[in-house]
């Protein structure tokens, strides 16, 4: 890898800093800042009241100690439990503080980024299906629309991005938001994706490190359609260097920290 290659390849942290801190939790989001992240990964959902958290799975069985749908339950429900303990808390005394592992807002978490010091990206994915349908990407926008995100003078100006493994969700965000950079997520080689061409109003391709490992080749059909290549979840340093070879713009990594670290950057 050129010193040049090396950091031109942004570093998502996936969740936040998921591996050392519990995942959608502010002390995983502050852990990615500090260990110099360029850009944090959430998953939004809506609550039953209508407000935008970041959780990943449409329970919270996993990852809290209460039990229920995010869409049957309101942000105070929420508020109520613990998103931190599911994680060894040996590991860090920072997660005994609540105020670090309890629900977080997507609100919150662009305050965060905006108090960060320094140029700090988000990749937004919306997870579907939902009961909410279009819903969620209205809230979305309204929100960014708020922090002054939701409409930058051109994709590559904007510090957010919309990922779905929805087609129709980039597809609203889109149409609603022409200017805001979407990412269609991959999880399987499907014959229609072969020759690089992604859905209407996705703008980047967000394949899984498996396609990538399996088909390597195919990183290079989605430049020649001109799409940026974003790799989710690369986390072992093979696979790290394959992406550095392959030239995608971005890794997305549960560990940024030595991601970075591999690319020479810290």
């Amino acid at each position: 890898m050129t010193q040049a290659r090396q950091h031109s390849i942004q570093v998502v942290a996936h969740r936040g800093a998921s591996e050392d801190a519990p995942e959608h939790t502010l002390a995983a989001y502050r852990k990615a800042i500090e260990d110099g992240a360029d850009a944090l990964e959430c998953d939004v959902r809506l609550t039953a009241d209508g407000h935008l958290v970041c959780v990943h799975d449409r329970r919270v069985n996993r990852t809290s100690n209460g039990r229920g749908a995010v869409s049957a339950l309101e942000l105070a429900d929420l508020a109520a439990l613990d998103f931190g303990s599911w994680k060894d808390a040996a590991e860090s005394p920072d997660w005994k503080d609540p105020s670090l592992t309890s629900v977080l807002t997507l609100e919150r978490l662009l305050e965060l980024v905006a108090d960060a010091g320094r140029r700090v990206e988000l990749a937004i994915e919306t997870k579907h299906p939902t009961r909410w349908a279009g819903q969620v990407e209205e809230r979305l926008l309204q929100l960014l629309g708020r922090f002054g995100l939701s409409a930058p003078a051109s994709p590559t100006d904007s510090a957010v991005r919309v990922m779905s493994f929805s087609a129709r969700s980039l597809s609203r965000i889109s149409a609603a938001a022409p200017t805001l950079p979407t990412v269609y997520l991959m999880q399987f080689m499907t014959p229609r994706m072969r020759d690089g061409r992604l859905p209407a109003g996705a703008r980047i391709a967000g394949p899984g490190i498996r396609i990538v490992r399996n088909h390597p080749s195919y990183v290079a059909k989605l430049h020649r359609a001109g799409h940026p290549v974003h790799v989710w979840t690369v986390n072992e340093p093979e696979d790290v260097e394959l992406c550095a070879r392959l030239g995608v713009e971005a890794i997305i990594t549960n560990r940024p920290k030595q991601v970075l670290t591999q690319l020479g950057r810290l």
